[in-house]
Formats: C-alpha cells, sequence, structure tokens
C-alpha cells in the first residue's frame, strides 16, 4: 500500500517536471512536439489515475493549461492549432472518460464541467484566426467522445454487478430451497413418528407397560437419529471451506443417507404403525451422491404421507435400477387424498423440486383401484459404476 502510494506521488511529480522541461528545455520547437510530448508525459500519472482519478485529471488540465500558455505565440499567419499545443488536452479527455466510467455521478459531473469550462477557455483565449471555431468543436467532441466511452463503460460494469448481484440472490434462494426440502424431508418424518408412537404410549402405559416401553424407545431412537441429522446439516453449514480436512472428515464420520437405508427407514416406518414392502429390481450398483441422496428423501417423504394421511397399514416401495435411469414407486392402498382434497401439502413441493434439479419426471396421484402413488424416475449418468483401482 506504501509503495503504491509513493509510485503515484513520484508519478505526478515526474509529470509535472517533464511538462516543464518540454516547456522550458525546447521553448522554440513546434506546438506539435509539446502537445505530443505532454500526451506522453500523461503516461506517469499511472499511479495517480488508480488511486484518485480526480487528481490526476486536475494535473493533465494542469500540464496542458502550461503547454498552451508556456509556447511562444505562433506567428500572425498561423494558428495555435497550427502549432498542435491543443493536442495535449487529448490526455486530459481520457482522464475524463475514465472518472466517467468510475466516480460517483456527481463528482462525473463536475469533472466535466470543469473539463469544458478550462479547455473552452484556454483554446478560446489562445487560439487566433480563421481555425478559432474549429478548434472549440473539435475539443468539444474529443470530450464527447471521451465521454460516451465513460458511460459504455459504467453501463457495463454496472450491467456486470447486477449480473452478480442477481447470481448471488439466486444461489442464495436455491440454497434455501435446499435445505428448507432436507430439514421437512428429514424431521417431518421423524416428527411423525414420534407423534403417532408418543399418542399409543399414552394409551398403554398403564394396561400394557411393555408395548408403552417399546414405544418409548422408539421414540428415543427416533430422536436420536433426527437430531444426529440435523447436527450433521448444521455442520454443513457452518463450513466454510468445505474442501479442507476438516470437513472432509466431518463428511466420512457423518455421511448422508442413500437407498442403501431404505430397510432401516421402512423398519422406523412399521414402529410407527404402517408395514413397508421393499422391493427391488435390475442391477443394484452405486448411484450418485446427489441422485442417491434424493431418491431415499422422496421415498421417506412419501412414507412420511403415507404414515400420516393415507389410512392404511401397508404400502409398497420398488425401486428399480435401469440402465438410463432409476425408478422409485411408492404406492398404497389408503385413502388417495387428505380431507381437503389435497396432496400433502410441501412434502410433494419439495418431491418435485428434488426431481427437477436432477432433470428427471415425477408423478403422484390417486390410484383408480384405490390408495395413492408416487412415482419418480432420476436419469443417471452414464456410465455409472465403482471406479478400477489399478494395482
Amino acid at each position: 500500500m506504501m509503495r503504491t502510494k509513493i509510485t503515484a506521488w513520484v508519478g505526478g511529480a515526474g509529470y509535472l517536471l517533464a511538462v516543464a522541461l518540454l516547456i522550458g528545455g525546447a521553448p522554440r520547437a513546434s506546438g506539435w512536439v509539446h502537445g505530443v510530448g505532454t500526451l506522453l508525459a500523461a503516461s506517469l500519472l499511472v499511479g495517480v489515475l488508480r488511486r484518485a482519478p480526480l487528481l490526476a485529471l486536475f494535473l493533465t488540465l494542469l500540464g496542458s493549461t502550461a503547454v498552451v500558455v508556456g509556447v511562444p505565440s505562433a506567428p500572425a499567419h498561423l494558428s495555435a492549432s497550427d502549432q498542435g499545443q491543443f493536442l495535449s488536452y487529448l490526455a486530459a479527455d481520457l482522464v475524463l472518460g475514465l472518472v466517467v466510467a468510475t466516480r460517483a455521478r456527481r463528482a462525473s459531473i463536475v469533472a466535466v464541467a470543469g473539463s469544458v469550462v478550462v479547455q473552452f477557455l484556454v483554446i478560446g483565449g489562445f487560439s487566433h484566426g480563421p481555425n478559432q471555431i474549429a478548434d472549440l468543436v473539435i475539443a468539444l467532441l474529443a470530450m464527447a467522445a471521451a465521454c460516451t466511452v465513460g458511460l459504455l463503460g459504467r453501463e457495463r460494469r454496472e450491467h456486470a454487478v447486477a449480473l452478480r448481484s442477481q447470481e448471488v440472490t439466486e444461489a442464495l434462494i436455491a440454497e434455501r430451497l435446499r435445505i428448507a426440502r432436507e430439514l421437512h424431508d428429514m424431521v417431518a418424518h421423524s416428527i411423525g413418528i414420534i407423534a403417532i408412537q408418543a399418542g399409543a404410549a399414552s394409551q398403554v402405559i398403564r394396561t400394557r407397560p411393555t408395548e408403552a416401553g417399546e414405544a418409548l424407545r422408539a421414540i428415543e431412537a427416533t430422536s436420536r437419529e433426527t437430531l444426529s441429522g440435523l447436527r450433521r446439516t448444521l455442520v454443513a453449514l457452518r463450513q466454510k471451506e468445505p474442501g479442507t480436512a476438516a470437513a472432509r472428515g466431518q463428511a466420512a464420520l457423518a455421511p448422508g443417507p442413500g437407498l442403501a437405508d431404505l430397510d432401516r427407514l421402512a423398519a422406523a416406518t412399521a414402529d410407527a404403525g404402517v408395514q413397508v414392502e421393499v422391493r427391488r429390481s435390475g442391477a443394484e450398483r452405486p448411484l450418485p451422491a446427489d441422485i442417491d441422496l434424493s431418491a431415499f428423501r422422496i421415498v421417506q417423504e412419501a412414507l412420511t404421507n403415507v404414515v400420516r394421511h393415507a389410512g392404511t397399514g401397508r404400502c409398497r416401495v420398488l425401486v428399480d435400477y435401469r440402465d438410463e435411469e432409476l425408478s422409485v414407486e411408492i404406492v398404497d392402498d389408503g385413502r388417495g387424498t387428505t380431507r381437503n382434497g389435497s396432496s400433502h401439502g410441501f412434502g410433494l413441493v419439495g418431491m418435485r423440486e428434488r426431481v427437477a434439479l436432477l432433470y428427471g419426471d415425477l408423478s403422484a396421484g390417486p390410484r383408480p383401484e384405490g390408495g395413492f402413488r408416487v412415482t419418480a424416475r432420476l436419469p443417471l449418468p452414464d456410465p455409472v459404476g465403482v471406479p478400477v483401482e489399478v494395482r
């Protein structure tokens, strides 16, 4: 930081020194030499331009004006523009364009107004002959071109910022939806089972204490599992660097659920009073983590809906490993819909969102023969398999 500041100050002093040497060292040289020399000397202001564009604009206006004023007057038959001193104002115009592109609108307006006043006064005062109007028009066009380029740069920068902000907002919304789905699918199933078990235990705790004890143990096991899942979710949310060794260690200690846990899920559902028949067909094989987790959550949410809404004691889960897709079907012979005619609130919405993110297809609705069916088809990447270790 200090080195950059020193470089900027040295560059500003070097620019002023270069302008002074151009005026004093070659007083009889052509105005074109002074104009081009001043324009090249403006490259010394790069450091100042990065730190303080308004100061760089002031220095270039000062140096250009010094060249116009300090160069000896042209012969009577020549105009000052024929000598080329006004070319030095091009450096100020370039800096003006950068100020318009990067500074606040109020500062840009002040910079444009100051440049117009200085250049019009100096060019109008030192340009004589028939080319005076042309000199003023050229100066105005040069400033207008610089401001136009600066405005285009400002619009592009603001558009890029708006795009980045939109991407961040969309990413935050997507993450919030993902977390909402995870919490809903994980907690709703467990709380539903806990509520049913607690109700059963309260009814038989005096008459059948053994069954009440089993219900309470099921509540304890389900609560511990839910607490573990919540803790895993919170750890994932708190990880600032998921790729670190600590994060990988957490992932190894607490992997997410998948289709391999269907039997455990079926047992927990059976404790809530619904017997689940799990069938698997096709060539069973490892799946990508996102597909495996989404398929499990779909089955979990569908079983939760069966427990809470179907009013039946049995259901069937079919997992079909096909060549190009994974098919998951959950079927029951219960009521089909809830009493108000809707299908299971946010659960079905979460299922559709999960399937849509994986470019799959979901169908859910009452069966003609009675009951409810949920079918999800998730496309599989090609190929899907276990990598072979080369020894």
